[in-house]
C-alpha cells in the first residue's frame, strides 16, 4: 500500500513539476527563500501588537515554539528516519525533473518549508482571527510557499502535504501551550498581588 501511495505521489510530482517557465524559475527560487518575507513577518507582528497591546509578545512566542516544534519534528526526526530522497537525488528521476537552483539535503520527508510555513498560518490564525477574520488568507501563503518546493523539485506532493500536516499540530500546539502559560502567569500573579495587599 504505501509502494502504491509512493508512486502515486510521484506520479502527481512529474505531472506538476512539468509545469514551468524560464521567466519564472528565478522567481519561484527567490520566494521559497525566508528573507523575501521578512516585510510580512514584520507586519504580522505589527498586527499582533495591535491586537494584543504588551500581552503580544506571547503570542509571537507561541509562534516561535510553533516554528521550532514544526522545524525540528520534520528535520531532526522525520527526514534521517524516513530516510526518503528528494525527487532532484532520486537517480531513476535523471532528466526526467525540472530541478531549479539547489537541491538541498539528500532527504525531503517532510517538507521543512511547509511545516514552518503552515505552522506560523495556524499560530498567526488562532492569535488574530478574532481581531482580524482576514488572516485566514495567510494559509495561501502557506500553500503557494509550500508549492515552491515542488516547482524547483526539492519535494514531493506527499513531503509537502505531511509537512503541512505536522505545521498545523505545531502551531496549534506552540498557540495554546503559551496561551495556557500566559493564563497561568496571570492567575498566580493576581494571587500573589492579592496575598501582598
Amino acid at each position: 500500500m504505501l509502494e502504491k501511495i509512493s508512486e502515486w505521489d510521484q506520479a502527481l510530482f512529474l505531472w506538476l513539476n512539468q509545469y514551468h517557465s524560464d521567466f519564472l524559475d528565478p522567481v519561484m527560487f527567490f520566494l521559497t527563500q525566508t528573507y523575501p518575507w521578512i516585510p510580512l513577518y514584520i507586519f504580522l507582528i505589527f498586527l499582533v501588537a495591535k491586537a494584543h497591546g504588551k500581552q503580544g509578545w506571547w503570542v509571537i512566542l507561541g509562534v516561535l515554539l510553533a516554528v521550532m516544534l514544526a522545524d525540528q519534528i520534520t528535520s531532526a526526526l522525520m527526514k534521517p528516519f524516513f530516510e526518503r530522497l528528494r525527487p532532484c537525488h532520486e537517480v531513476l528521476l535523471n532528466g526526467m525533473i525540472h530541478n531549479y537552483g539547489k537541491c538541498g539535503g539528500m532527504y525531503g520527508f517532510a517538507s521543512s518549508h511547509a511545516a514552518n510555513s503552515f505552522a506560523i498560518a495556524t499560530a498567526m490564525y488562532f492569535g488574530l482571527s478574532f481581531k482580524f477574520p482576514a488572516i485566514k488568507w495567510l494559509f495561501l501563503w502557506a500553500v503557494f510557499f509550500s508549492y515552491t518546493r515542488i516547482y524547483l523539485g526539492v519535494h514531493y506532493p506527499g513531503d509537502v502535504a505531511v509537512g503541512g500536516l505536522v505545521g498545523i499540530v505545531s502551531g496549534i500546539t506552540g498557540y495554546h501551550l503559551f496561551q495556557y502559560i500566559y493564563h497561568f502567569v496571570k492567575t498566580k500573579w493576581k494571587i500573589e498581588k492579592i496575598k501582598t495587599d
